[in-house]
């Protein structure tokens, strides 16, 4: 397994595991010294559901792929119900 600093991962692009374009990596959040999460820019076909959100926090555990694009669980995105977490800039 080859590892990646957190520095080659920040700006990849974010593809649903169904192959729809998401975003990108803009920051990755830590807790205890291990990646928690991971704030995505939305951008897209998405950014038009966000309801003027522009991003979102994805769970580490919701990652599936890391490599020349970054693969998420399409399931790890929120519902529109639920609403998204805003991003500042």
């Amino acid at each position: 397994m080859k590892i990646k600093k957190i520095s080659e991962v920040l700006g990849k692009r974010v593809f649903t595991d169904s192959g729809e374009f998401f975003g990108e990596v803009e920051e990755a959040n830590l807790f205890e010294n291990k990646i928690d999460g991971w704030r995505i820019r939305v951008g897209g076909n998405v950014l038009s559901l966000m309801g003027g959100a522009r991003g979102v926090i994805i769970p580490h555990q919701f990652v599936k792929s890391i490599s020349d694009v970054f693969i998420i669980s399409k399931s790890a995105l929120p519902s529109q119900e639920a609403g998204f977490e805003e991003v500042a800039d």
